[in-house]
């Protein structure tokens, strides 16, 4: 029995198989190749199955990318609570963030994503999704800078899980390593330190570097 095969056996592991498919087609060669032949054969499952667990394409693809960002946010979350973020500084979180983010391994199925954020802006009934996505991504990212004590951290979230998703992108569009993400977390979160919450009356440190008001 292939490993496939052994995963659609068990309960709900014929949907998961048919999303791992869908989302190593579309890694490799794009939306467009995604067909419900090429799904079932990659996921080694019968046809039926296919138009049996999806109607149609746009509940393949919307299912696939929710799964997968469930997924990473799990893991993600499981090593923010592993990680004690409430008792580590700026740089320790950084590198933590900088340590996950280099040993993601760009296969298909972390391709995924990218193109269907892409197809999202082409396809309107894929951006419910995709906000749903980037929306799990911004709780995260709250709760981490919450931790680390940055002020306004919410409205910071989602500035950060850009930066985090466009350096991705940039990693795997040239090959670039981690350590810029690093760098570029590093300033932010520094520029965000100054306003973050002190003891009651203490003032906040001004921020670092020449930041006199023009014409001073």
């Amino acid at each position: 029995m292939t490993a496939a095969e052994s995963g659609a056996a068990r309960p709900g592991g014929t949907r998961r198989c048919i999303i791992g498919a869908v989302l190593r087609i579309i890694g490799r060669d794009g939306v467009a190749a995604v067909t419900n032949r090429r799904i079932a054969k990659e996921a080694g499952v019968s046809l039926g199955s296919v138009t049996y667990h999806f109607a149609t394409q746009h509940d393949l693809l919307r299912e696939s990318l929710l799964r997968f960002v469930d997924e990473e946010t799990r893991r993600f979350t499981a090593l923010a609570d592993d990680s004690r973020l409430d008792r580590i500084g700026l740089d320790e979180a950084a590198a933590l963030v900088g340590q996950v983010a280099g040993g993601t391994d760009f296969d298909s199925e972390h391709i995924a994503p990218f193109e269907l954020y892409v197809q999202a802006g082409r396809d309107e009934r894929l951006r419910t999704a995709a906000a749903e996505c980037f929306a799990a991504y911004d709780r995260l990212a709250a709760r981490i800078l919450t931790a680390l004590g940055v002020a306004d951290a919410e409205r910071l979230a989602g500035t950060v899980v850009a930066l985090v998703t466009g350096q991705q992108l940039r990693r795997l569009a040239t090959g670039a390593s981690a350590a810029d993400l690093v760098d570029a977390l590093l300033l932010l979160a520094r520029g965000a330190a100054p306003v973050a919450a002190g003891p009651p009356g203490v003032p906040a440190p001004p921020p670092p570097g020449p930041v006199s008001p023009a014409g001073r």
